[in-house]
């Protein structure tokens, strides 16, 4: 007893005092800093810059939107789909979201196996959470491609304010391009999980050490923000 309370008092006296005992503190956390690899460390990093970057699109779109004195157009109607013969205000956008949203849900899964080091299971899920990507991608170009054949342009529409053919373009193409890419490693990671790189260790682009899956819990950082910011991007820019 005696000894443990000389060792506490020794401990309290090493430690510095004022701002250097703060910064001793937060220094010394295991769990915030000493445990997390370069790799993870570095995609938090990477998606908080692209916070900003899609905040500040967002930012601009509102007010843009608040401060023009013509008319917005209506979202209903701009993003209707002619079927049978009747305009369905929204339905492509409905499906694109529920796609998009269950890729993360397959995303999620292939992580979860990825910690079982359930490799073939891994694998097919990420290659799922991919083919859903792409069909959100190809959705998008179809919807582009509407867009402009009725004369969506980013100086003009028919609809109203100028200002709505450069804020959809813009936030929606740079969504887009991230999903793409997503998809791409997402391809990448996919086929060197399938073929064992990161259960022997094989060295190579986008390879953990050996025995570890993190690259794919990496990868579902990525896609989870990816769906995040489309959330945003449709409660802002289709539902307002």
């Amino acid at each position: 007893m005696a000894e443990t309370t000389l060792t506490n008092t020794h401990m309290a006296q090493a430690r510095p005092q004022g701002w250097r005992g703060i910064a001793a503190d937060w220094s010394s956390d295991q769990r915030a800093f000493k445990n997390v690899s370069w790799g993870k460390a570095m995609m938090w990093i990477f998606l908080l810059s692209d916070t900003f970057i899609f905040g500040c699109f967002l930012l601009s779109y509102m007010t843009a939107r608040m401060s023009t004195t013509v008319p917005w157009p209506n979202p209903s109607e701009v993003f209707a789909l002619q079927i049978g013969g009747s305009d369905i205000p929204l339905i492509l956008i409905a499906i694109m979201t529920f796609v998009l949203i269950s890729s993360s849900g397959t995303m999620a899964m292939a992580v979860n196996f990825g910690y079982r080091h359930a490799r073939r299971k891994t694998a097919i899920l990420m290659l799922l959470t991919a083919v859903l990507g792409a069909t959100f991608v190809g959705m998008q170009a179809f919807e582009w491609t509407k867009l402009i054949r009725e004369g969506v342009r980013p100086w003009g529409n028919p609809w109203g304010a100028e200002q709505f053919g450069s804020s959809f373009f813009m936030i929606t193409g740079f969504h887009g391009t991230h999903v793409t890419i997503g998809v791409i490693f997402l391809i990448i990671i996919a086929r060197k999980v399938l073929r064992g790189d990161y259960d022997v260790g094989r060295r190579g682009f986008f390879t953990s050490r050996r025995g570890s899956y993190e690259n794919v819990e990496i990868m579902g950082l990525y896609w989870h923000f990816v769906d995040l910011v489309w959330v945003f991007i449709f409660a802002f820019f289709y539902l307002w």
